[in-house]
């Protein structure tokens, strides 16, 4: 691996691909934080374990799992496979790698690549989502290694973004040069104070190789990501996205995904596109964390803690892509059916897995949040 301190992807004729464009695989980590995953993580193992499978039956799938827990992984995804009746061996590979906590999508490395084919990696500064401001938790340095260590141990060279913080799930592209961020997370006081809302557009602009970046003004309500915009609005192709919807004026969301659906209906993308916006409702029925749940947690000193009741950030938005399939989160919602068709038949040729994600957002995210793409 070269890490790469002089220049920007940019310049180097670099530039972020679309999800839904071809992938040589996805990183997932495997959970263990005891103050993320209820009752030792079981129910979320599962859960993940079936999200990796879904994953494996198109691309490969990287496993990144700690010492004392990568045996485990392979046992469950093993056992998750039997009880889907996947194919035998599927290109799941396991890797040992410490982490902090199990958010590839954030704590992974972004990947660019040019016109040839060639791939980097981005490893953007990691500080647990608001550092000392609001951040979830007190040490963040295991996760702040994973995208260098990963793109070292894949041969990926690597662009050091260091001290620019970042996460994957804050943004998201058409492939085109289009970026679509949200004010809420990118602007938060606990990233990047010191840059103003231009010289942060700038870093995109240079590390993405995006030509545009559209600002929506929030997220998902009460996302503790400070509303990535990963689980409220995401590019299904060129001109055309997703974003959450609710009719429903008494609830916050409403106010929040009307303003965005403002913004959104009267932008163009890098090409001069107008956007053609697509709505996708929440749950009806607010998902919130029960009392039982809450038992499950183990939070240790500077560790987000959480109350029984709270709203939890549900969202069929946080979708994952793979190159057969679409992954779309289900919570046992009369909306769950809805989203499928809304979504599935946005990805035409692509089989539809729907995940129950309950078990995933308890822990504090989501399908997508748990995935990170390599692009092919």
């Amino acid at each position: 691996m070269k890490i790469l301190n002089a220049g920007c992807p940019r310049a180097d004729g670099f530039y972020m691909p679309a999800e839904y464009a071809p992938h040589k695989g996805t990183i997932i980590i495997w959970p263990k934080r005891p103050g993320s995953w209820i009752y030792g993580a079981r129910r979320a193992r599962e859960a993940f374990a079936e999200v990796i499978c879904a994953i494996a039956e198109s691309e490969q799938a990287y496993v990144l799992a700690e010492a004392d827990v990568i045996d485990n992984a392979r046992s469950v995804v093993e056992a998750v496979r039997k009880q889907k009746n996947y194919q035998e061996n599927f290109p799941v590979k396991y890797i040992q790698m410490e982490s902090d906590d199990a958010w590839a999508r954030d704590v992974g490395p972004t990947f660019v690549k040019n016109e040839d084919g060639a791939v980097r990696g981005i490893d953007w500064c990691f500080n647990a989502w608001g550092g000392k401001v609001d951040g979830l938790y007190a040490d963040w340095t295991k996760d702040d290694r994973v995208a260098a260590l990963f793109c070292n141990k894949a041969g990926y060279d690597m662009y050091d973004a260091h001290p620019f913080v970042l996460e994957g799930g804050a943004i998201h592209t058409d492939g085109e040069k289009t970026v679509i961020v949200t004010e809420s997370c990118l602007l938060s006081k606990g990233r990047n104070p010191e840059l103003s809302k231009s010289e942060i557009e700038q870093k995109l602009k240079d590390y993405l190789g995006a030509e545009k970046i559209i600002w929506i003004p929030y997220g998902i309500y009460n996302d503790e990501t400070n509303e990535h915009v990963d689980n409220v609005c995401a590019f299904t192709s060129p001109g055309h996205v997703v974003l959450a919807w609710t009719d429903d004026m008494d609830d916050p969301q409403y106010q929040m995904s009307s303003a965005d659906l403002e913004i959104l209906e009267n932008e163009t993308d890098a090409r001069g596109r107008k956007i053609e916006v697509h709505k996708v409702y929440i749950p009806k029925n607010p998902v919130c964390i029960t009392e039982y749940e809450l038992s499950g947690f183990t939070f240790e000193e500077g560790e987000d803690e959480r109350e029984a009741g709270e709203r939890l950030a549900a969202s069929y938005v946080n979708f994952y892509i793979t190159n057969g399939g679409v992954l779309i989160p289900q919570f046992g919602d009369v909306m769950d059916e809805p989203a499928l068709k809304a979504i599935g038949s946005l990805f035409e040729g692509r089989k539809v897995y729907p995940i129950y994600a309950r078990d995933i957002i308890v822990g504090g995210g989501n399908i997508h949040c748990i995935t990170q793409q390599i692009p092919q």
